[in-house]
């Protein structure tokens, strides 16, 4: 039998309870359109009371954030093990569980929010872009990756946020083929640079080694021999009669 009374929570407590109610709010709607009275009575307290842990709306946005950012960050950890391809692959989808999770709150995060512009929001959008680079970088098994690499990895991250975004917007192609469209986009832009420069064509052949026909790497390969032209195989030569000598 419960005697109804409510129990008090401790300030980190109830500042880790507004924290995960207006994460859920920002993950259903623009944080522009979500009030703190809204925020307050989501978590059972009175207004006044919000602003007793958070000085403002801004102050709560930003404490989401970083814990949304340690959540995205955390979607690019994967153990070092099996072909690349499949690796990034499950990366791909935990990624877009998030986008899926949080859909306006990571539209506002990319293109501006309520903390837009801020050196806060930067360092904390910029924070999940660094975990993701360091990640594919442990993947690669690279420490001291060349410029070609870096600029690579760097695209290839900016290029999955930029596909989520539009996504979004009307969700026009399915999830599905947009995880694996991500991976065959990254092997695509290791393999064109791979064709000028020795360092990357050594990435190219180390990602390539491991890599089975039937995986996602392997896919692309069977997808792109499939679309070159067959030439035409050659006419056979016209036979040529013998003369028959006269008796």
């Amino acid at each position: 039998m419960t005697t109804g009374v409510r129990r008090r929570m401790g300030v980190e407590e109830r500042r880790q309870q507004l924290i995960g109610v207006a994460l859920e709010l920002f993950s259903h709607r623009s944080p522009d359109e979500v009030s703190i009275d809204e925020i307050a009575a989501a978590a059972g307290i009175s207004r006044p009371l919000v602003y007793h842990y958070f000085p403002g709306k801004q102050s709560l946005y930003e404490a989401a954030l970083r814990r949304a950012a340690e959540d995205l960050a955390n979607r690019f950890t994967e153990r070092h093990e099996g072909p690349l391809g499949g690796r990034l692959l499950r990366v791909m989808r935990r990624f877009f569980d998030f986008v899926d999770e949080h859909g306006p709150g990571f539209s506002a995060l990319m293109r501006g929010g309520p903390a837009a512009g801020s050196g806060t929001t930067s360092a904390v959008i910029d924070g999940v872009r660094q975990a993701a680079y360091e990640q594919i970088m442990a993947h690669l098994g690279v420490t001291d990756p060349a410029p070609r690499l870096r600029l690579v990895v760097r695209s290839w991250v900016s290029l999955a946020e930029s596909t989520a975004l539009i996504w979004l917007d009307g969700r026009d192609v399915p999830r599905a083929e947009l995880e694996l469209q991500l991976v065959h986009d990254f092997a695509a832009l290791v393999a064109v640079p791979a064709a000028y420069d020795p360092d990357m064509a050594a990435v190219l052949m180390r990602i390539m080694r491991d890599e089975p026909a039937d995986g996602p790497f392997g896919e692309l390969v069977g997808r792109l021999v499939s679309l070159v032209p067959r030439a035409p195989a050659p006419a056979p030569a016209p036979a040529t009669r013998v003369p028959q000598q006269r008796a």
